[in-house]
């Protein structure tokens, strides 16, 4: 196979594995054109820098300096929760591996490699064998129902409000002053937390707005 040929062929090996994870394990439950746009966007970037880099024989090093520098990157104004910023570590680690495809003898080794981070992927996304607990940090007003006495009516009052179903709740920090207490809550559907991440960075946009 020619040199175009490989590199053809190892790119779109590695924008297939990159769209099956993207596509069907990961957008089934989140369904955030952001984040999609992004994985894309950010393997093909850098499986093309990497090929280029490899090409002129530059240090690998240097590959896996630029494959850190993206994998942490963090966006001030909207912050990635750290599910999505796990998929992002693989999208980038995706293309650091299958930049190497340009060696057939390694094709074997790459795409068994491959094949088993999308098979956990899909495991670890389907829950298959797992029980996960989430949970989420509340700064709470009705400060008279964090008594012990009154806990049924406060697990009630944030299962309304968040529309979670509580598992357990744990109060932290109260400021009488102000009238607010710090909880934090907890429930087994991790799903619920891509719902909340939504209305949360919703709300960041709005007071972006009223504040221009």
């Amino acid at each position: 196979m020619t040199t175009l040929g490989n590199f053809l062929f190892s790119f779109g090996f590695n924008f297939l594995v990159t769209l099956i994870i993207v596509r069907l394990i990961y957008y089934p439950t989140t369904p955030n054109k952001r984040y999609v746009f992004t994985f894309l966007a950010f393997n093909t970037v850098i499986y093309f820098v990497l090929t280029f880099m490899n090409s002129i024989e530059i240090g690998v090093g240097v590959g896996f300096g630029l494959f850190a520098i993206f994998s942490i990157l963090r966006y001030r104004t909207d912050p990635i929760p750290i599910r999505e910023m796990t998929y992002l570590f693989i999208i980038a680690a995706l293309p650091v591996m299958n930049s190497a495809g340009s060696d057939v003898t390694i094709w074997p080794q790459m795409i068994a490699a491959n094949i088993a981070i999308m098979v956990i992927m899909a495991v670890l996304e389907k829950e298959w064998g797992f029980h996960y607990e989430a949970s989420k940090r509340v700064i709470y007003e009705k400060i008279e129902l964090i008594r012990p006495d009154r806990r049924a009516e406060l697990v009630a009052d944030l299962e309304l409000r968040t529309g979670l179903r509580v598992k357990k709740i744990a109060v932290g920090k109260i400021d009488f002053l102000r009238d607010i207490a710090e909880i934090r809550v907890y429930y087994d559907d991790i799903h619920q937390e891509g719902w909340l991440n939504h209305i949360e960075s919703s709300i960041v946009l709005l007071n972006g707005d009223d504040a221009d």
